[in-house]
């Protein structure tokens, strides 16, 4: 869309390139569809393999407890340690307006370790827990 004042002289043209506007906003489509599920957890976990269960579709309004490998807690990105856990939990409960709590727990964390975690929260009044893991790519045949 453009105009001009005379059609015999050169005029100025008042017009809108789109195309860079339409690249610039694909390239950061690409760049947030890559980094939103990044940052809702932080913590690089390598997560044990199961087979398809039920999917859960994590995101930040969910109460999400990571635990790594060497058995460091993370609720986000923010390290606690296990005395402060319950507050935490049951302050993003409030927050959030949830009561289940998801768990992450590294493949390599021991199975006692996960085990004394889960009681230490049933004890203190968080039931609701969920195991989170990656599925496992089916073999074809």
């Amino acid at each position: 869309m453009g105009f001009s004042l005379n059609k015999n002289k050169k005029a100025v043209m008042a017009e809108i390139n789109v195309t860079p506007l339409v690249d610039v906003m694909l390239v950061l489509l690409i760049i947030f569809m890559i980094t939103a599920p990044i940052m809702f957890n932080g913590i690089n976990l390598k997560l044990p393999k199961t087979s398809k269960v039920s999917k859960i579709d994590l995101s930040s309004k969910q109460v999400i407890l990571s635990i790594s490998a060497t058995g460091e807690f993370y609720i986000g990105k923010e390290k606690f340690l296990l005395q402060e856990l319950v507050s935490k939990i049951k302050t993003e409960f409030k927050d959030n307006k949830t009561d289940t709590v998801f768990i992450m727990g590294d493949f390599n964390l021991k199975y006692g370790k996960m085990a004394q975690i889960m009681s230490h929260l049933k004890k203190n009044g968080i039931s609701n827990i969920s195991l989170v893991t990656e599925f496992e790519k089916e073999k074809t045949q």
